[in-house]
């Protein structure tokens, strides 16, 4: 997969972190909703449902990375965090606007209260945010996008032209910008750990584990009825 294929950042802590969350990592990249989307088979049902609860998100992950991006020990570090940014709050959320046009989901529909995982998801980014350590708000913010990347990636050479929300979902997710994203943030947190002893690296372990048990339930719950 094109995650392996990241040129240096193999034995770093995130790709320790990797192998300790094992088969809970690869069953996010392994997921159904990978392969449904990748083959545009899955249903509007479903699609709806996840973007409807991703986009209830949203607010706090750009808090997250902005946080992250305010606490980047220099503005080389900075760059590519505030260019990340400006497509979260620009095409992403487009697509998520678009795609509701699409499936016909009301702003009625839209105002459904968080789903459990969702409302995990919040704590998560919002207290790492607040934390004040950056390993910590990267740990949560390379799971979100090194594992979509990584299913990304796999469903890519097989992937439907339509419908197209399938088809831009994985693209946004995969592709050369995609991966300098991730390895950006693989690299910052595997630099800013190096300087960290076991013991103030507790909290980030912590964080990286729970973000992929909540990227879990996530997919799980799109299929939730």
């Amino acid at each position: 997969m094109a995650d392996d294929s990241s040129g240096g950042l193999n034995g770093g802590f995130t790709d320790v972190m990797r192998k300790t969350a094992g088969s809970r990592w690869e069953s996010v990249v392994n997921h159904r909703f990978a392969d449904e989307l990748g083959a545009g088979t899955i249903s509007p049902e479903v699609m709806k449902r996840y973007c409807i609860q991703d986009h209830r998100f949203l607010d706090s992950f750009v808090i997250l990375l902005a946080s992250m991006v305010a606490h980047a020990p220099s503005l080389l570090d900075r760059i590519p965090g505030c260019q990340f940014l400006a497509l979260i709050t620009g095409r992403e959320n487009t697509f998520f606007e678009r795609t509701f046009d699409a499936l016909g989901v009301t702003a009625e529909a839209r105002d459904v209260p968080d789903e459990p995982c969702t409302a995990e998801f919040k704590r998560l980014m919002l207290d790492a945010a607040g934390s004040g350590s950056l390993v910590e708000m990267l740990s949560v913010l390379v799971v979100c996008e090194w594992s979509y990347q990584s299913w990304g990636e796999r469903v890519l050479p097989s992937s439907t032209a339509e419908p197209w929300w399938c088809r831009e979902w994985v693209a946004l997710h995969s592709g050369e910008y995609f991966g300098s994203v991730v390895g950006y943030l693989r690299g910052l947190l595997d630099r800013e750990a190096a300087k960290l002893s076991d013991s103030e690296l507790v909290g980030a372990r912590a964080r990286f584990m729970q973000a992929v048990e909540v990227e879990n339930a996530f997919f799980d719950m799109a299929y939730n009825c």
